[in-house]
């Protein structure tokens, strides 16, 4: 019988773009985290077109965003207010600047 990934059963909900945060999630997902990427509407995470290698995607993307899920939502507008809402863990990470959600 194989052993539960290590973590099963936690969900992971990010808002990335480019490497750092893609990367250190997609481990997370690679550990058995479920995890849900946040993008932005008009074309998410720039990342996708730096080439078209994968079945038009870029396999920088590709490779940095496997076993991830991801969804379109724009955090400016009122039906976003409970993703807005949601507290980090005690340890999450949160990198932000001061009023980024309001530019």
């Amino acid at each position: 019988m194989e052993a539960a990934a290590p973590l099963h059963g936690v969900t992971v909900v990010s808002l990335e773009q480019a490497v750092a945060a893609p990367f250190a999630t997609r481990q997370l997902a690679d550990l058995g985290a479920r995890v849900i990427k946040i993008e932005r509407p008009g074309g998410g995470d720039f990342a996708r077109d730096y080439d078209r290698t994968v079945e038009g995607m870029s396999s920088y993307f590709v490779w940095l965003n496997r076993s991830k899920e991801s969804l379109t939502l724009d955090l400016k507008q009122p039906a976003a207010q409970p993703v807005r809402r949601v507290r980090p863990e005690p340890g999450a990470r949160r990198r932000r600047s001061t009023g980024a959600l309001t530019r």
